[in-house]
């Protein structure tokens, strides 16, 4: 009887129709890019009427550039993502990509130029090539391997059948399953790449390799990239940071320009965080930014209230 209820509610799940149809508006070419403007964005859940937790958003990535989004827990950064996906809708303001309203956009092709990373990527029993592929069923192999070499999955050509390799979701580590996760997004050629918590599971060694799959992906500037993250090293190769306090972006800058500013927020946070490490230290952790972060912008780097 338990099985017969879990089926009826699977069914009428499968026969809800969704808040936002799926394809309704126009396609977006696969080529195309353009940059990504969140303007006066307000947004509340439907679940949660009169809590707002974006207020009068404000926030534009170019193309080719990588932001990353910082606050604490409860400040709406993974909302962004959401609304960049269109799970949800704005209640006031709008989202552009290249100019146009993504509204106008049918969902599904919105979401073929956005390729997700989140903190822990499912994955399918079936062989390694397939759950690359997931990003793009019509991959050819070469492309495949192309884009593991990519998301550094060396790990894959020492496996006994390589990427024909059957996996199962608790058969590889929690490193391993992000860089297949990385490499099924670069698949489908994202102009937008989103990561949303990538590493903030992961132990340092494993952290490290995705990282380094991040880095090859934000020297290359061809695709833009959104990060939400709290963890210090994934932050800092961003180009730009943003951060949000009670739904409005309270700071934006590079992250040598922040960390430097002695009243702010970011500093703040990123303190108490390395409060939690021994024998690490703000000053010591600056000589460690990777090259990606923008240096030259450190005189642009502006605070300002959305």
């Amino acid at each position: 009887m338990r099985g017969i209820g879990a089926g009826t509610r699977i069914f009428d799940l499968m026969d809800r129709m969704p808040a936002i149809p799926p394809n309704s508006g126009v396609a977006v070419l696969n080529n195309r890019r353009g940059p990504i403007r969140f303007e006066g964005v307000q947004f509340e859940y439907p679940s949660r009427k009169g809590v707002e937790i974006l207020k009068d958003l404000n926030l534009e990535v170019g193309v080719g550039e990588s932001v990353a989004v910082v606050g604490k827990s409860g400040s709406g950064k993974s909302s962004i993502h959401s609304l960049l996906l269109r799970y949800y809708d704005p209640i006031k303001g709008r989202i552009t990509f290249d100019g146009q309203d993504i509204r106008e956009f049918s969902t599904d092709s919105w979401r073929q130029v956005i390729g997700i990373v989140p903190q822990d990527p499912v994955l399918f029993t079936g062989t390694i090539a397939s759950n690359i592929a997931y990003g793009n069923p019509d991959a050819t192999r070469e492309q495949i391997e192309h884009a593991a070499r990519e998301a550094n999955c060396e790990f894959v050509w020492g496996m006994p059948k390589g990427f024909d390799t059957e996996i199962g979701r608790q058969s590889l580590s929690g490193g391993q399953r992000q860089r297949l996760a990385i490499a099924r997004a670069l698949l489908k050629k994202p102009a937008i790449l989103a990561l949303d918590e990538a590493t903030s599971s992961l132990d340092a060694t494993s952290e490290r390799r995705v990282n380094d799959a991040v880095d090859k992906i934000l020297q290359s500037r061809q695709t833009t990239v959104l990060i939400v993250a709290h963890r210090l090293s994934t932050i800092a190769r961003a180009e730009r940071i943003v951060v949000l306090e009670d739904g409005k972006i309270t700071e934006s800058g590079t992250y040598r320009h922040l960390v430097n500013t002695p009243d702010s927020r970011f500093r703040t946070l990123m303190a108490a965080q390395l409060s939690n490490l021994e024998d690490e230290s703000l000053g010591q952790d600056i000589e460690n930014v990777p090259e990606t972060a923008d240096e030259d912008a450190d005189e642009d780097a502006t605070r300002s209230s959305a």
